[in-house]
């Protein structure tokens, strides 16, 4: 077409029309020169499963989104309606302004191949192709893809900086990734003090301003079909979305979600509003360990990954708030009175975000291996896997009764209820609070040595609020294996946390219904503490939970939780500390004491349970405090569980019916090879199969570097995204 240059901007994670540095650009500047812009946005084949928007009878040229170890779905429904929601929010907010968003299924090269292609046909050339950089291996990968398509094509390629970040990384004064201190808090004190850091906020495009879109838009290319509006996307998407678990729980009666929030650009700044008005971004550093609620953080994280919202639009909201300068605002508690403790806490946490992605930046692909960012060669953990083609020859248990024990994790019927509360509630809502995150990637990673990437896997497919950077460098964090300095020494008690931050037992009675009509907490929070006549009057005689708890905790309580609670009987121990306890510790493995010297931290050389039982330590290493014990209902105080259970017939999961050799196990993988599977005939699991012959002691077995005692309050550290 004579006289017209054409724009295509491909949107990824910048699902915002507002602080969008593309559309301001083509608002503001008189002689950029397009007369046409096509704003495209596919929903990714690898990262989100499209199988919903195949024509009648038409089979996918890609595979599965299947992510790459554990073979969860990449995208769960939760995340998938957000994301649908985001996509179609940024469609509504353009066509208002005089312009649209194309919305496409595939992968984003063959897409824009696609429309070059067609358009070329009808005489239009596609003069520039835009996007927005990030910094995982995927996408740069997909860019590097994106730039060989326009070099094929004679199309000019751009890629633009991201700018989702709090402090612009281009204002940190790291001249080159490298330069990142491996430690947040050296960071954090280089970019203090933060009020003044961020840049100012692109405004939203007036209507009419943006260049005119073309008279053609070309067809979604084949063999995937056009959805016809916002609720036909959503059930598309989640058609083909099964659940991954063999016994998925129910939804508890009475229980509502804590992030019922839809997604989009409008929603965000609802939101964000809401906080402000309400007095919930002046409340943020008291309310925000908060386990029930919609208000008890500020749930802007799932808008702050898909970019549906900047770090700095939150920045400007809370300056304005702080400064009074925004009238809307003049009723909330702390306008015009400056920073306070809320506001600054909301920034440490938009910080924290950054660093997560220059954390990516740094290390890359190092993301995503067992071994983590450490790279340490003295590191030698020897993670345990469900997989025989993964697990170590020696590894005991064997990669059968690791499944079985994953199993019951991602259900949450572990017998921890803080654990299978969190777990319940993930699986149900797509959300659960940052601080039950840190104990559940805890209990994973430290208290079970399973291999940490099934739990970030787990996250990925569920969580609404997922991000690449976030996730993964936490899951790594809490593991060990990441740029916490405490690495292994850090290790969360879920029984103690679980008394320090649902003090009434709302939370875990909430989603663990089981547990409702139990009386004390020790029993609510693990009910094989609970007594026989207790369980039976509850039902609870025969569970799973109580009989076979996949891990027990004698619990020291040595100092009151914080603020008010129930009271609860308390057992006091005996003795001083078993071995290992440090120099002032005393006693002999196996030992049942409690003693007031001690400091051990690793459970040594538990005895075998009876029946293939596990070993369990009795309880040496006793600090000072007072102790809960589980009453013992196996022979031996051993793990039970069942003689006869499903063996391991390949692939783990309802959904991997194939097996994936090319996974790089030991290295970790690089996301870049999703796509590398092959598939097969396997089924998830074959009858039969019995738990090894013995049982095997605490430093070896699921206790792995043991656990700390007395249990302590951990640093604080987040999980999700913000807040």
């Amino acid at each position: 077409m004579a006289g017209s240059k054409l724009l295509v901007y491909l949107l990824r994670r910048d699902l915002r029309v507002s602080d969008n540095p593309i559309f301001h650009h083509l608002a503001t500047t008189k002689d950029h020169g397009f007369t046409h812009v096509l704003a495209i946005y596919v929903f990714p084949h690898h990262q989100i499963e499209i199988g919903g928007l195949l024509k009648d009878g038409e089979q996918s040229p890609y595979p599965q989104a299947l992510s790459q170890v554990a073979g969860f779905w990449r995208c769960g429904p939760h995340r998938a309606k957000f994301v649908a929601q985001s996509v179609w929010d940024v469609k509504k907010t353009l066509e208002s302004l005089g312009s649209t968003l194309v919305i496409r299924a595939g992968k984003t090269v063959d897409v824009l191949d696609s429309v070059i292609k067609s358009l070329g046909e009808q005489g239009q050339q596609v003069n520039d192709v835009w996007m927005t950089a990030e910094k995982s291996s995927e996408e740069i990968k997909e860019e590097e893809e994106v730039n060989a398509v326009c070099k094929k094509n004679g199309t000019d390629f751009k890629l633009w900086a991201d700018e989702k970040y709090f402090v612009d990384d281009r204002d940190t004064g790291l001249e080159k990734p490298s330069d990142l201190p491996d430690v947040f808090t050296s960071y954090r004190k280089n970019q203090e003090p933060l009020r003044e850091r961020p840049r100012p906020v692109l405004p939203l495009p007036e209507k009419g301003v943006l260049p005119g879109v073309p008279e053609s838009i070309p067809p979604q290319p084949h063999p995937f079909v056009e959805a016809t509006g916002l609720n036909d996307l959503e059930q598309r998407l989640l058609s083909p979305l099964t659940s991954m678990l063999l016994e998925p729980p129910a939804y508890p009666e009475g229980a509502e979600s804590a992030h019922p929030l839809k997604g989009g650009e409008t929603n965000a700044h609802d939101r964000l509003r809401y906080l402000i008005t309400s007095g919930g971004m002046n409340s943020y550093k008291e309310t925000r360990n908060g386990l029930v609620g919609l208000d008890f953080s500020t749930k802007l994280s799932a808008y702050l990954s898909l970019g549906c919202i900047s770090a700095r639009q939150v920045h400007k909201e809370l300056k304005d708030l702080e400064d009074g300068t925004n009238a809307d605002y003049a009723s909330a508690n702390g306008y015009g009175e400056g920073e306070n403790e809320g506001t600054k806490g909301v920034r440490f946490e938009l910080l924290w975000r950054d660093y997560m992605r220059l954390c990516t930046r740094k290390f890359g692909s190092r993301l995503f291996r067992l071994s983590g960012f450490r790279q340490d060669k003295t590191y030698n953990k020897k993670w345990k896997s469900p997989r025989k083609d993964a697990a170590r020859q020696d590894q005991s248990p064997a990669p059968e009764e690791v499944n079985r024990v994953l199993q019951r994790f991602l259900e949450g019927t572990t017998g921890q209820g803080l654990i299978d509360a969190s777990q319940r509630e993930l699986f149900h809502t797509g959300y659960t609070s940052n601080r039950a995150r840190q104990n559940v990637a805890s209990f994973l990673a430290k208290h079970m040595s399973i291999d940490w990437r099934y739990g970030a896997e787990w996250y990925e497919m569920h969580l609404v609020d997922y991000d690449v950077s976030s996730n993964w460098s936490n899951w790594q964090y809490v593991a060990g294996i990441g740029n916490d300095p405490r690495g292994d020494a850090r290790i969360f008690n879920p029984v103690k946390q679980a008394f320090d931050y649902d003090k009434e037992g709302e939370y875990v009675k909430t989603w663990v219904p089981e547990v409702r009509d139990l009386e004390s907490l020790e029993n609510i929070f693990q009910p094989c503490t609970a007594k026989q006549a207790d369980l039976e009057r509850v039902g609870l005689a025969e569970h799973k939970m109580v009989t076979d708890p996949i891990k027990r905790i004698d619990f020291t309580l040595d100092r009151k939780p914080k603020g008010p609670r129930k009271s609860f009987p308390r057992k006091r121990g005996q003795g001083r500390g078993g071995r290992g306890g440090g120099s002032n510790g005393q006693g002999h493995d196996g030992s049942n004491s409690g003693g007031s010297g001690g400091n051990a931290k690793v459970q040594q050389n538990g005895r075998p349970g009876a029946n293939n039982g596990y070993g369990h330590q009795q309880g040496a290493f006793r600090g000072r405090g007072q102790r809960f014990q589980c009453n013992t209902h196996t022979p031996n105080g051993g793990y039970s569980h069942p003689q006869n259970h499903n063996g391991y017939g390949g692939a783990m999961y309802p959904q991997q019916q194939q097996q994936y050799p090319e996974v790089w196990y030991g290295n970790g993988f690089n996301s870049n090879n999703t796509n590398m599977r092959r598939r097969g005939s396997n089924g998830y699991r074959g009858r039969g199969g019995r738990v090894g012959n013995a049982g095997y002691n605490q430093l070896h077995g699921y206790d792995y570097g043991g656990y700390e005692q007395p249990a302590y309050y951990p640093q604080q550290h987040h999980m999700g995204p913000v807040v």
